[in-house]
């Protein structure tokens, strides 16, 4: 019988088409990697509109696929039930974010999700991830690596 999933996080940030997707995909294949997905359960969604329903951008998507990190991913909203209920830990890519989440948090009764910086567990102290939707395949390359050291703090704390 499987474990009962004991922890749950959702990465945000405006569009959840470039970021996102990545750094939820990177947490994915680490807690796999570690034989511990049956513990966990994780998604990413966005602060906006923009993007609802799109999948991630194509150049993190050939990031990934160079990584061998699989990524299946469509865009959300982030809801109240994300707060409430949903999730232990809301991980912002950016300060504007973070704002936006706090203010929806506290809309939400009984709010028992802890928001914070992914960018918190950034071994290099680069504590915001630079969101250019215009960015290179250079750019994803970035994020992917930022993402990596990221999660896999934020993995080890955790656990």
């Amino acid at each position: 019988m499987a474990e009962q999933v004991t922890k749950s996080g959702v990465f945000v940030c405006l569009g959840n088409i470039c970021l996102l997707p990545t750094a939820e995909a990177v947490f994915r294949k680490l807690v796999t990697d570690q034989n511990v997905s049956d513990t966990w359960r994780m998604d990413s969604a966005a602060t906006s509109t923009y993007e609802l329903g799109n999948p991630p951008d194509y150049r993190g998507q050939v990031c990934m696929k160079k990584h061998g990190t699989p990524m299946s991913h469509v865009a959300r909203q982030v809801t109240k039930e994300d707060f409430a209920a949903a999730f232990d830990c809301i991980l912002s890519m950016d300060e504007s974010n973070r704002r936006d989440l706090n203010r929806k948090s506290n809309q939400v009764k009984n709010c028992r999700a802890k928001i914070e910086l992914l960018g918190s567990y950034e071994p290099q102290k680069q504590l915001i991830f630079e969101d250019r939707y215009d960015g290179s395949n250079a750019h994803f390359e970035t994020i992917y690596q930022q993402c990596v050291r990221c999660c896999r703090v934020a993995l080890e704390k955790v656990r």
